[in-house]
């Protein structure tokens, strides 16, 4: 049987970065939280809000070095299997991902060691500036690499030359092209809802051991207050990216809905099975006039169909169209969960009501697959082009032999699996040790002891390791 090189490199990124965007998406909204936290604590000087700092920082660290790891493989695959992607390309993303490094990985490198080993070596408020600054870190570098993704979604700003390299005319055209505002805001939301039912099920799962845990009770309370605001301020974020998207890439679109002739008044389809060689869908399932309503804001309005392009410009319409339906149905789950979640609060029942408890346990990895169904959405929705409408991804895949490439592919693969297995191994002993006030402030207060007892014992402070 013969082997697609192209497609084996393809399959190979996919995988990669499927592994990579987890980590970064609990990151972001974890080092926010964080941040939130350490600054309730020092204002109102509450243990309990001191308690959830102690207790998620560790989660933090383990999954911000995953990210780190993961993340450095990428930039080396886009020189080993899309050779002449990194060649055309590079006057415009080798930037983009440098001012990355320097303005937001350096930022949070610098500040990562006083964050997670600084307490008791330099003051509270600068701890906290610590933080903080980890925290922004995280958006600042969001900042970047979603610049550099949105430009390969919507380039602007550049052209390309006689040799195929793209040249910069204007650098400000470049990083803010036509998608990346919506697609920056919908990536942070989706962080911050992802980590927000994280906490809310972790927290939910520690209640159903104690319901009078304190750190639990108010872990659960900000998670769900967050989830209530976050999770319909998402859904009209994502209206506003697929109004963009249908005006920059309808075909996109076309694929998400299943859309294969040019309709008016287009239904949207609640379910179907695609059929791209038949050029049709099988089941289908719509409700009339829908998809045109919400996507033009006209029950009447048109959306372009697949077949308006030729075959070979149209993307795996399956993949697209089930996983921007993943997406959607669980930002509707969230919905429906924060919503339930206040009117237990409202009833006095918030912190009783087992199923309700359950139910966000499941949910724990709800925002992860939402956020990996996204990305297949927006990645192979824009196939079959690598920088859209210039350079097609077949083209640009390094000349490798097929073998060659399916070995590194199951090498990737056994070793990410691995690393994941040993990933969630630890963090699951972490999350289940979920921290007592007392047992927290006589651990600080030991702390506390055991330092004024080294002071007090050395002969200079020029003895003491900084």
């Amino acid at each position: 049987m013969e082997i697609d090189g192209a497609l084996l490199s393809r399959i190979q990124f996919a995988w990669t970065v499927s592994f990579h965007i987890l980590f970064p998406t609990i990151t972001i909204g974890l080092a926010s939280y964080l941040a939130i936290m350490e600054g309730l604590w020092l204002k109102t000087r509450n243990p309990v809000y001191r308690a959830q700092l102690f207790f998620w920082i560790k989660p933090f660290a383990v999954t911000f070095g995953m990210g780190v790891v993961s993340g450095i493989v990428l930039s080396y695959e886009f020189g080993t299997n899309f050779s002449q992607f990194s060649l055309a390309t590079s006057t415009v993303l080798g930037p983009l991902l440098t001012y990355e490094v320097l303005t937001a990985f350096f930022l949070e490198a610098g500040f990562l060691g006083i964050m997670l080993f600084g307490w008791n070596r330099v003051s509270e408020r600068m701890h906290f500036v610590a933080t903080l600054i980890v925290a922004i870190g995280t958006i600042i570098s969001a900042f970047w690499i979603l610049a550099a993704n949105s430009w390969m979604q919507t380039p602007a700003g550049a052209v390309l030359d006689r040799q195929g390299v793209f040249q910069v005319v204007s650098w400000m055209e470049v990083i803010f092209n036509p998608s990346f505002p919506y697609r920056l805001v919908h990536m942070l939301l989706a962080s911050f809802l992802t980590v927000s039912f994280l906490i809310a099920g972790v927290s939910a799962w520690h209640l159903r051991k104690d319901r009078q845990n304190p750190v639990a009770c108010k872990g659960l309370s900000v998670a769900l207050w967050a989830a209530l605001i976050l999770a319909p301020l998402q859904a009209w974020v994502g209206d506003l990216h697929g109004l963009n998207v249908l005006e920059h890439q309808p075909i996109k679109v076309a694929a998400m809905e299943g859309i294969w002739d040019t309709e008016q008044g287009a239904g949207l389809r609640l379910f179907a099975v695609p059929d791209q060689k038949q050029e049709k869908n099988h089941f289908e399932v719509k409700i009339p006039y829908l998809a045109s309503l919400i996507l033009t804001h006209d029950a009447e309005g048109t959306l372009q169909g697949l077949k308006s392009v030729p075959a070979d410009e149209r993307p795996p319409v399956a993949v697209v169209f089930y996983s921007f339906r993943i997406m959607v149905g669980i930002g509707v789950l969230m919905l429906l969960a924060s919503v339930m979640g206040a009117w237990l609060r409202w009833r006095g029942k918030l912190y009783t009501t087992t199923w309700f408890h359950k139910g966000l346990q499941w949910m724990i990895p709800a925002g992860l697959v939402a956020t990996l169904a996204g990305w297949y959405v927006v990645e192979v929705g824009r196939q079959p082009w690598l920088v859209h409408g210039f350079l097609r991804t077949n083209a640009m895949v390094s000349a490798h032999p097929e073998q060659r490439v399916l070995f590194t592919l199951v090498l990737f693969v056994l070793v990410y699996s691995l690393l994941f297995g040993v990933y969630l191994y630890f963090m699951r002993k972490l999350l289940k040790r979920l921290p007592a006030i007392d047992r927290l402030d006589e651990h600080s207060a030991l702390k506390q002891n055991q330092l004024a007892g080294s002071l007090a014992a050395s002969p200079s402070t020029t003895d003491i390791p900084s």
